[in-house]
């Protein structure tokens, strides 16, 4: 059993309109899970620092102690974006031109471009319910074989969910400190799945020094313990240059369907992918494919022709075409709420 918790002293920002609930609180930190890092909180009522130099830019421009700094844009948008061909390929050697944007139907100017193996900031969210008992171990490892096939830069944290959520491990790239979170199988209670997701959004937004933010979320079974409803918590994932979400479903036939649709709509929102295994040994594999998946996109970001001001919802399409390819399907977030990051500073 967890004995002592410090809840982090960092809330969610402003509750969509349809909540009638305070927002959950970013994931609880717990201390007897690890030894915290240098910038960590480690003591009963800190809070969480941001480090020194973080910025909210979008373009890599240089890398200071080993983190990449970011020059900000005003009011750029920046997608990640995947592309495939029709045989299902990955496509890395495309340029600017290849590429246009849409938002809200309107074409809009490119006004930076990479295809680099940028690195990320990761949140590794994993089921902890009862129903996982079983499957943690084999999840674990394949998440730490995750970590290990990624970008040695990337920082990564660890959240384990049931009923409640915990931040078992804050930002590291050090595979033994991750690998000691998700080892704390604490295998109990209900999966407040959405809660999880958007309490680790929320720390991804405001304490992640990269600027590229992904999640990575596993669960075998539908939400049934969270405040936040899954249309809530796509909202929240759907702010302004927010995660991309890639989901891993463990799924008996009697949970099929409404968790199915709750991880895919999760993962398609956001420019993730949602898998489904036939069974447990697949799962590492599929781990190694969002590894590559993330090492091989494009950073394309726009100034929208409407100011972010105007706030609301808006629509992103991308289309790629080059020569030598009959056809190009770009994978990038569907859409953003203009606005939200602002205003949550």
């Amino acid at each position: 059993m967890l004995v002592s918790l410090v809840a982090l002293s960092v809330w969610l920002g402003a509750q969509s309109p349809s909540t009638s609930s305070p927002p959950p609180a970013s994931p609880q930190y717990n201390p007897q899970s690890q030894t915290p890092p240098a910038d960590a909180p480690n003591q009963p009522g800190d809070t969480v620092r941001v480090p020194a130099g973080r910025s909210q830019g979008q373009e890599p421009s240089r890398e200071e102690g080993g983190v990449y700094v970011f020059k900000k844009q005003v009011e750029e948008v920046v997608l990640h974006a995947t592309v495939i061909d029709d045989k299902h390929r990955l496509v890395t050697g495309l340029s600017r031109n290849d590429f246009q944007v849409f938002e809200d139907g309107a074409p809009q100017q490119i006004t930076s471009f990479r295809r680099e193996d940028i690195p990320v900031a990761l949140g590794i969210v994993i089921d902890n319910s009862g129903s996982m008992r079983d499957k943690r171990p084999a999840v674990s490892q394949a998440a730490i074989n995750l970590v290990r096939a990624s970008n040695p830069s990337d920082e990564v944290f660890v959240v384990n969910f049931n009923d409640e959520y915990y931040l078992d491990q804050d930002f590291t790239n050090q595979v033994p400190q991750l690998k000691e979170a998700l080892d704390r199988i604490e295998s109990r209670g209900g999966t407040a799945l959405y809660d999880a997701v958007v309490a680790s959004a929320d720390h991804l937004k405001k304490n992640a020094r990269l600027d590229k933010k992904v999640l990575l979320v596993v669960t075998d079974g539908e939400d049934n313990a969270s405040r936040e409803s899954l249309e809530q918590a796509i909202r929240r994932l759907q702010a302004e240059n927010g995660p991309t979400v890639y989901t891993i479903g463990i799924l008996g036939e009697e949970r099929q369907r409404r968790a199915r649709r709750a991880l895919t709509e999760m993962s398609e929102q956001t420019g993730g992918v949602s898998f489904f295994p036939k069974d447990l040994s697949e799962v590492n594999s599929i781990t190694q494919a969002v590894a590559h998946d993330i090492r091989n996109q494009y950073t394309i970001g726009y100034k929208p022709v409407r100011s972010q001001s105007q706030g609301g919802y808006r629509t992103v399409k991308v289309e790629a075409r080059a020569p030598g390819y009959k056809h190009l399907m770009v994978r990038t977030r569907s859409g953003y709420y203009a606005g939200q990051e602002r205003a949550a500073k």
